[in-house]
């Protein structure tokens, strides 16, 4: 390679790296996230371009269609994807990439076990692991999709479930090994792509709704790690740093996850927690006492202090709009209205940051749980829409909820709680809620945008 252009090619893949650093740097504040993202995507389009002029790269037609189709398939489908749906247009894309970093391992340790070349160990260690991660990865992220999707409404669990996917692990691990080795023929090859993806479903499958959040995190992060193990594989600088860059953020950010529920990792991959079987705990005792939007209405505007505790409820109604034109006609009247955001609430690591800041709501009126649960106790109202486990009591109260321990927002401190609620089954965890039995809540039962509508009309009319 003509040492001008090998020059040229690696600068670019610098700073395609740079960018992508610098565009993740700025996601992790609301007020520069947009901006972020469009430094990262400059920096895709930098690594993207300048792999063309790679020597020896061929299949341009092919290259460059891939890119058109998928690019328009991305540019389509983000336009039409509706916000409640965003969770799960995450997982599939995560699953992608996962996809893509096994298929590059596949087509490596096919071109060893034909004999068309040879590597090192490294090399070929380097190779199986990404395929293994990759794997699991996409597997796992299209399971995790079609569950929240609602393509699969179950959460299939067995006697011994464990068992079989630490075999799974044994299987996988030995033909690994003879991968690694240099020793693999192509049926051995399948079997090992084969049993690694198996590994991803038999993985997610009894894993329930509840802990989605953190597993699309998880699968973020090992879908980062393959890419920059393939990195090593192929030598490309720009996928050695973007995938660290991603397994690391994801590692974090899986970890600060599962601590805002109060639970390891392990216990939510290998437990039974997040779905239907979920509902053990202690009894609650007391009945859920209705209340009329009018009543609600006159309570919040001559109240001092109002927080809103938005769930996944309100982006299936789609009021994030009504909440904050509601919020608008409140601080016209004097109340101080904050919105308090938990970690897990939602179906993703951020889900209603989003929701809010497409409604315009200001960034300086969303606070973090440690930022405000010492402000609950002050509160006149707490308007709880859509919201049920992080704000669930027993995990404060009940040892043997499977909740207990997970820091919750503080609702049931107000002086006066209100929940908007379709009815009164119990959330996506399927744990019975003890805050709507309280003898300061009260339930302002149908849709959330419905109901917020209505409260709009009650203070118009005060």
């Amino acid at each position: 390679m003509d040492d001008t252009l090998s020059l040229a090619i690696q600068a670019s893949y610098y700073i395609a790296a740079f960018l992508f650093i610098m565009g993740l740097k700025r996601m992790s504040s609301p007020v520069t996230a947009a901006s972020g993202i469009k430094w990262a995507g400059v920096g895709m389009v930098v690594a993207t371009a300048i792999t063309f002029a790679y020597p020896g790269m061929h299949n341009f037609m092919l290259m460059t269609t891939a890119i058109f189709v998928g690019g328009l398939l991305a540019w389509w489908t983000g336009k039409k994807v509706a916000m409640t749906d965003m969770p799960q247009m995450i997982a599939l894309y995560n699953g992608m990439g996962g996809g893509s970093a096994a298929a590059i391992s596949g087509v490596e340790l096919l071109a060893v076990s034909s004999g068309a070349t040879t590597h090192s160990t490294v090399f070929m260690v380097l190779a199986v692991l990404g395929g293994f991660i990759g794997s699991v990865s996409f597997s796992g992220s299209m399971i995790a999709f079609g569950k929240l999707q609602g393509l699969i409404r179950k959460d299939f669990r067995f006697k011994g479930q464990n068992f079989v996917n630490l075999a799974l692990l044994g299987a996988i691990a030995w033909l690994g090994i003879t991968v690694a080795g240099g020793h693999a023929d192509i049926s051995t090859l399948a079997l090992f792509f084969g049993l690694t993806l198996l590994l991803g479903v038999t993985m997610t499958l009894p894993i329930g709704g509840a802990d989605m959040p953190v597993v699309i995190s998880l699968y973020n992060a090992m879908t980062g790690l393959a890419v920059a193990f393939e990195g090593f594989v192929l030598n490309n600088a720009a996928m050695i740093i973007a995938g660290t860059v991603v397994g690391s953020a994801g590692s974090l950010l899986t970890q600060l996850m599962a601590k805002a529920m109060n639970r390891s990792l392990g216990n939510v991959l290998f437990s039974g927690f997040g779905g239907e079987s979920a509902a053990a705990g202690g009894e609650v005792s007391g009945s859920m006492k209705a209340i009329e939007a009018t009543d609600v209405g006159v309570m919040m505007a001559f109240a001092q202090k109002v927080i809103i505790i938005p769930g996944y409820g309100m982006a299936v109604a789609q009021a994030q709009h009504k909440v904050w034109e509601l919020t608008q006609l409140l601080s016209e009247r004097g109340v101080d209205v904050k919105f308090a955001i938990h970690p897990v609430a939602g179906r993703m690591p951020g889900h209603m940051n989003v929701l809010l800041a497409e409604a315009g709501v200001p960034y300086d009126l969303i606070y973090d749980a440690d930022e405000i649960n010492a402000d609950f106790e002050s509160t006149d109202v707490a308007l709880v829409i859509g919201a049920n486990d992080v704000v669930n009591p027993v995990a404060r109260t009940d040892p043997s909820s499977p909740i207990f321990g997970m820091p919750i927002l503080n609702a049931d401190k107000a002086k006066n709680c209100i929940v908007i609620k379709r009815g009164q089954g119990a959330g996506f965890s399927g744990i019975e809620n003890l805050l709507f039995f309280l003898d300061n809540t009260r339930m302002l039962y149908g849709d959330g945008q419905a109901a917020v509508s209505e409260l709009i009309q009650a203070v118009k009319e005060l």
